[in-house]
């Protein structure tokens, strides 16, 4: 009885030993193969000579063993198979293969190139951004001599409508603060879309471009959160949430010339009729400084159909006198950004200035890690140039440009910007 045991146990140990090895040399006996046949060079051929992402979409080939008496080998590629006769094609495809190889090699060093730019213009943005914000330290520190109100107070003593320029976006992570005529238009419509604030009347959803958000709707102060109205939301505890969002948000801002940003501001305020910057700003500056004889027009419109409109010198000397400040009407459209983004209090991760604009904002969505969500509006450029300041301060006195330098001092410092000897001195 074990004997008999003994040799069941062997035939069936010997049928298994037989069945893997029908299994592993089946191929090599000339079984039935479920995949088309093709020659190991072929397969280099086709991978290295027509990148999917080139030639579109391929039918995948798992490659067994080859027949050495095959008389054809199969090339696969989108949209059809086609048989190559082997002993015909064997010189093109040594041929294909080192051109292949070339091809590989050539979009490789491309991509290597490309790789190495992109590291090369990162560095160099990284090493501009350092620059601007070690600029801001010794500047805010009194290394060059530049003083200014509010440069030594903390954060802390800041008052809260003095605050209403910093937008949060708490979903992201980032803080904002805007300024007027420095592309502020576009950056609100941007975090309009990452904070889903403002819901299009077409979709019924959060806007995701951009571009589709209608710009006057996006200075509509309702859509943004800004640290002015955390006290409303927050009571006793919003200095302490600021201070927390300031620890681990991150900050940016963006900046222009000082004096450039002035001329854009007047042209867009008083180069055209504006009812509110009219009543408000405008008749204010004909009567203190124009010598309208009688009583001004009522309206804008009427003003401008008159003739009478505010020159850029009657804007200048609005902003040099003393009332101005006292009468707290410094618009924000010229107000100083020291005063709108308090750059000695916040630590901004990241100063962009619109003379590189395209640059900067490409940067900065990087940074953020929000560039996969959208991309900067590629909206009309403002029109006033650098190169009009000489123009347009033609007519101003000296002492009064003087005067009005120092008035901007600051900002000329903090960010950068060359300070205009040709037009200080004669």
């Amino acid at each position: 009885m074990g004997t008999w045991r003994g040799l069941r146990v062997a035939f069936i140990l010997g049928s298994l030993f037989m069945i893997l090895l029908i299994i592993v040399y089946w191929d090599d006996v000339g079984g039935f193969n479920l995949y088309p046949l093709q020659d190991p060079k072929h397969e280099s051929l086709h991978s290295d000579s027509y990148p999917q992402a080139a030639t579109g979409p391929t039918h995948s080939v798992s490659t067994s063993r080859a027949h050495t008496s095959s008389a054809f080998t199969v090339q696969t590629t989108a949209p059809s198979t086609v048989l190559v006769p082997e002993e015909e094609g064997g010189a093109a495809q040594e041929h294909g293969e080192v051109k292949g190889k070339e091809t590989q090699q050539q979009k490789n060093e491309g991509t290597k190139d490309g790789e190495e730019t992109k590291r090369s213009g990162a560095a160099v943005e990284e090493r501009e951004q350092e620059a601007r914000k070690q600029r801001i330290m010794d500047v805010c520190s009194g290394k060059d001599g530049v003083d200014f109100p509010g440069r030594t107070r903390a954060f802390e003593q800041i008052p809260n409508r003095e605050l209403d320029h910093l937008i949060v976006d708490d979903t992201h992570q980032i803080i904002y603060c805007y300024v007027p005529k420095v592309a502020c238009t576009n950056w609100k419509r941007v975090m309009v879309v990452l904070s889903q604030s403002l819901i299009s009347p077409s979709s019924g959803k959060p806007y995701t471009d951009p571009e589709a958000v209608p710009p006057d709707l996006v200075h509509n102060s309702s859509l943004h959160l800004t640290f002015a109205k955390f006290w409303r939301h927050y009571g006793s505890l919003s200095r302490h949430l600021m201070a927390l969002k300031l620890q681990h948000y991150t900050k940016f801002l963006f900046v222009r010339d000082p004096f450039v940003r002035l001329i854009s501001a007047f042209r867009n305020k008083f180069g055209r009729p504006n009812e509110d910057f009219y009543k408000q700003f405008g008749s204010v500056m004909l009567r203190r400084f124009g010598n309208v004889s009688g009583g001004l027009p009522e309206t804008a419109a009427e003003a401008f159909a008159a003739g009478i409109k505010p020159t850029f010198q009657q804007f200048v000397s609005y902003l040099l006198d003393q009332e101005t400040e006292k009468e707290s009407i410094f618009n924000e459209h010229w107000r100083q950004v020291y005063r709108l983004c308090h750059p000695c209090q916040v630590k901004y991760d990241f100063i962009g200035q619109l003379e590189t604009l395209e640059t900067d904002a490409e940067h900065l969505l990087k940074l953020l890690e929000v560039n996969n969500l959208l991309h900067f509006p590629s909206g009309a450029r403002n029109r006033t140039a650098t190169s009009w300041e000489r123009d347009w301060f033609r007519q101003i006195p000296m002492s009064m440009k003087r005067d009005l330098y120092k008035l901007y001092e600051p900002d000329f410092e903090l960010f950068g910007y060359p300070k205009p000897d040709s037009m200080l001195h004669r």
